[in-house]
């Protein structure tokens, strides 16, 4: 079983940055393709940004591509979300994810299989 713990989510003003962390457990993490996901209020979860196991390739939600940077850290099992230029339409409950099967459907919520219980981010105009 492999734990996944978000941290770094907060209220911010539009145009500013913030860092998201997942933490995920095990040594067996640093094998699996990871995936950001978000919720705004009365929406369904989309697919943000993914990251191989390698790191080798990523992947973006066209409206955060040059803003949002997904990146990992295998050595720490820590996977980042780098937001830059942040609009209040990103405002959202953020949710890391495991995908331990390394599956190619990188957008797909259903092709993974841990989550994280989410972590707000707030962005203000």
């Amino acid at each position: 079983q492999v734990q996944v713990v978000e941290s770094g989510g907060g209220s911010v003003q539009a145009g500013d940055s913030l860092r998201l962390s997942c933490d995920a457990s095990g040594r067996s993490s640093r094998s699996y393709d990871m995936g950001w996901f978000r919720q705004a209020p009365g929406k369904e979860r989309e697919f943000v940004a993914a990251i191989t196991w390698s790191g080798g390739s990523t992947f973006y939600l066209d409206s955060v591509k040059g803003r949002f940077t997904i990146s990992r850290d295998n050595a720490k099992n820590t996977v980042f979300l780098q937001m830059n230029s942040l609009k209040p339409e990103d405002t959202a409950v953020y949710y890391c994810a495991a995908d331990r099967r390394n599956g190619e459907s990188y957008r797909a919520s259903g092709s993974y299989d841990y989550w994280g219980q989410g972590i707000q981010v707030t962005v203000s105009s």
